[in-house]
């Protein structure tokens, strides 16, 4: 029995199936901070979900896939756990990198957005407390 195949046999759906539930946990979860980053406009929040998750596919897949080659032959039982562990770990690793990336720029762009949003709430006229004026009242 060949271990190198039984290492490719295993990395693969497992890499492939982090990628997705990752993929659908950020998607699923990250909609309401898209919302707020967007100012509420939740067809462009949508549509920006929906092009990250692809490119989080595309990258992520693309990436388990190279990664997949063995330079070395594994030889035992051991060796399928040393690959796997190096494997999977670096695929988790560069998951856990782009997520952090992502975050990292939409919250810059949430940030510009609510401080070109601050000077135009500022300029506004005081809105009474209960929220309406009386008709005939000044």
């Amino acid at each position: 029995m060949d271990y190198t195949v039984i290492s490719y046999a295993v990395y693969l759906p497992v890499a492939t199936g982090v990628t997705v539930w990752v993929a659908r946990t950020l998607s699923r979860n990250g909609r309401i901070f898209l919302a707020d980053v967007f100012a509420g406009d939740d067809r462009l929040a949508d549509a920006v979900n929906h092009l990250l998750v692809v490119g989080f596919y595309l990258i992520n897949l693309g990436f388990v896939a190279l990664w997949m080659r063995n330079d070395e032959q594994v030889g035992d039982v051991q060796g399928i756990f040393n690959a796997l562990s190096y494997k999977l770990g670096t695929v988790l690793l560069v998951l856990g990198a782009m997520h952090l990336g992502n975050v990292y720029v939409l919250n810059r762009i949430r940030r510009r957005g609510a401080q070109e949003r601050e000077p135009m709430a500022a300029s506004r006229p005081p809105v009474p407390a209960q929220g309406r004026v009386k008709p005939g009242v000044a």
